[in-house]
């Protein structure tokens, strides 16, 4: 009984999805449009959470696209997608996947909005992300961080 009485206590909510910061470069523009369009895309995912006081977190998902068509830079997309995100009754052993992997798996289809839609306003073909798990990066997060000599603290870090 007092099991079901402290999982009835457990409480997620959103409070607040934002873009925090967005940065779109075309270093090589207008030339970059003469060529052939044969792009190789490069991902890179971060995770910062924030405490910003009891039970409230900012997390932070980064998002960063960049588009090479040889060796040249096409373009260089940035989003940095962040959530108020309240809980109540978590352990702390679930407090981890939770800001960890659930938050930026509700964060990442806002961000790959963003993406998309600046790629499309700087003149190249739509780019729409695939599908990221989350919950996988965040284990090998947990594994590389139980090894031997990482540094960095406990916020999770993709790459």
């Amino acid at each position: 009984m007092a099991e079901e009485q402290q999982n009835s206590e457990r409480q997620f909510s959103v409070q607040r999805v934002y873009t925090k910061d967005v940065s779109f470069e075309s270093p090589n523009a207008p030339e970059i449009f003469r060529g052939d369009w044969k792009p190789r895309h490069e991902l890179n995912l971060n995770t910062k959470i924030n405490q910003l006081e009891e039970h409230v977190y900012e997390v932070v998902l980064s998002v960063t696209v960049t588009a090479k068509v040889e060796e040249k830079t096409a373009f260089l997309v940035e989003v940095h997608q962040a959530g108020i995100f309240t809980e109540q009754g978590f352990s702390e052993a679930e407090l981890g996947p939770l800001l960890g992997a659930y938050c930026p798996t509700l964060l990442f289809p806002y961000a790959r909005e963003v993406v998309s839609d600046l790629v499309v306003k700087g003149s190249f073909p739509q780019l729409v992300l695939q599908h990221v798990n989350f919950d996988v990066l965040f284990a090998q997060h947990q594994q590389q961080a139980a090894g031997p000599a990482e540094t960095g603290g406990d916020k999770p870090s993709h790459h």
